[in-house]
């Protein structure tokens, strides 16, 4: 009885999570500046791979332990709250970090640096670049990643409000399929890209922009996965599945981002 729990709180035991999270990011982080950096000769992605490898294992180590919380009994109407309120401060995170990216684009387009000055002469695109057809590949890829967006709220519907278990499965899965065709549709037009990241700060602001959309994309499509695995296995209820909602919001923003980008980078910037 002296333990008995009396409140709506959960009060986390001492962890290491945290502390290998932040070991392996800063490995990640040394290693990649390693591999990648001009004045260091011998280019190896080692210790990158390697801080990643760690990174990856807390993910599913931590995250394991918040599913276990969560089936049994931890995550109580007061814990949820919280762990709401923390992924929408961490998407509006995403989102400042995508302005940043949308702040460069429009700053070179609206004032483009020519040789013989810093603000005027230039023209927007670079002379020599060819932009993509907008109404071609991202007319697709934008129908494709819309049609998956609905597909998640189909299932995000079926688990909350009819409880069918199914319907949640099947719209998951078809979510994520659309997903993999738009990482793929992504990866072929970057392949007939006729300019490339380095030398002009159109490719650098493109390949930035869309490329971090393109890994959002895929980490998305995972959180997707990892949510139809876990109902599967007969995880979320109508009361209980803020994991598969965080992945729902999550998805929704790569959605909006990617409408913005398309309005933005494909259409008006190429123009």
């Amino acid at each position: 009885m002296a333990h008995q729990k009396n409140h709506d709180y959960h009060i986390l035991p001492p962890s290491l999570w945290p502390l290998l999270g932040a070991l392996g990011g800063f490995i990640m982080l040394f290693g990649l500046v390693l591999w990648v950096s001009p004045q260091v000769e011998s280019k190896q992605p080692w210790m990158f791979l390697i801080g990643t490898a760690l990174v990856a294992y807390v993910m599913y180590g931590w995250w394991s332990e918040v599913v276990r919380e969560g089936n049994t009994g931890d995550h109580t109407p007061v814990v949820r709250i919280g762990l709401r309120y923390g992924f929408i401060l961490f998407i509006m995170s995403e989102v400042m970090f995508f302005s940043a990216w949308f702040w460069t684009f429009f700053k070179h387009a609206l004032y483009p640096m020519g040789p013989e000055s810093p603000l005027v002469d230039g023209v927007w695109p670079p002379e020599g670049i060819v932009t993509f057809d907008p109404w071609h590949l991202p007319l697709i890829n934008t129908l494709i990643l819309l049609c998956s967006g609905a597909a998640a709220t189909w299932a995000h519907h079926a688990i909350a409000h009819e409880d069918n278990r199914k319907d949640m499965i099947n719209g998951l899965a078809l979510a994520a399929v659309l997903g993999i065709f738009f990482t793929l549709l992504q990866a072929l037009e970057y392949s007939e890209a006729g300019f490339g990241f380095a030398g002009n700060i159109y490719g650098a602001s493109f390949f930035m922009a869309t490329g971090f959309h393109g890994a959002h994309v895929i980490i998305g499509t995972i959180f997707l996965l990892v949510c139809m695995f876990r109902a599967m296995r007969g995880d979320f209820t109508p009361e209980q599945h803020v994991g598969f909602e965080a992945a729902a919001w999550y998805w929704h923003f790569v959605d909006v981002v990617w409408l913005f980008l398309f309005a933005s980078i494909y259409i008006w910037g190429s123009a």
